[in-house]
């Protein structure tokens, strides 16, 4: 069967806490598996996946960045021409919901396309002591324009949903991503020279 050419290389971020499950989302969507001991992001993970929305391919660039203070002078090279961002937290830690604010002032500061589309994720919701309600998370995604899902990485639930609606939705906003296709384009090259350059001997690659 013949595959359709790639409409575009997006370049998408997730942003949050450290311990929130960014990391655990991220392989639950790229390489659908699920480690209870993942260790803490350090510096910056990246990894690409082609997926088809409404009948699209588009290739996804997406940059895994550490929630520790300690990192956060390499991030403003995470925010450059991202598309995309997914912002988590852990339904189950309060701390990782009030901390909500900060992160978008981070993002506010350094992403370079006022139109770049957000989705707020609600993770862990396979947990039982849950800190946060849904009816919170929705209201402060309406509240800063939002898109909004809640997910556990440990049973798939929503991750898959998360990103193919924030993905449908830049490919929505008019040119966001096809004003000027050549510059606009993330290739692996130039995705692999910034992660030289932001990571300082820090990242974790795999």
């Amino acid at each position: 069967m013949e595959e359709y050419p790639i409409l575009a290389t997006l370049k998408l971020l997730i942003i949050g806490e450290s311990g929130a499950g960014k990391s655990s989302l991220l392989l639950r969507f790229v390489d659908n598996t699920f480690d209870p001991d993942q260790s803490a992001t350090i510096g910056v993970d990246f990894k690409v996946k082609t997926i088809n929305v409404d009948g699209n391919r588009v290739k996804l660039a997406i940059w895994d960045t550490a929630g520790q203070e300690r990192f956060r002078t390499l991030t403003p090279s995470y925010y450059r021409g991202a598309q995309g961002v997914i912002l988590v937290y852990d339904v189950a830690s309060r701390t990782s919901f009030t901390k909500l604010d900060m992160w978008l002032n981070e993002l506010q500061t350094y992403a370079n396309r006022p139109n770049i589309v957000k989705m707020l994720v609600g993770n862990k919701i396979d947990m039982e002591n849950r800190a946060v309600t849904r009816q919170e998370g929705l209201a402060f995604a309406r509240r800063h324009q939002m898109l909004h899902i809640e997910s556990s990485a440990k049973t798939r639930e929503g991750v898959q949903l998360a990103f193919e609606e924030l993905v449908q939705k830049i490919i929505q906003t008019p040119g966001l991503w096809e004003s000027d296709h050549r510059r606009d384009q993330v290739s692996l090259h130039e995705a692999d020279s910034d992660q030289q350059s932001v990571c300082a001997g820090y990242c974790a690659l795999t």
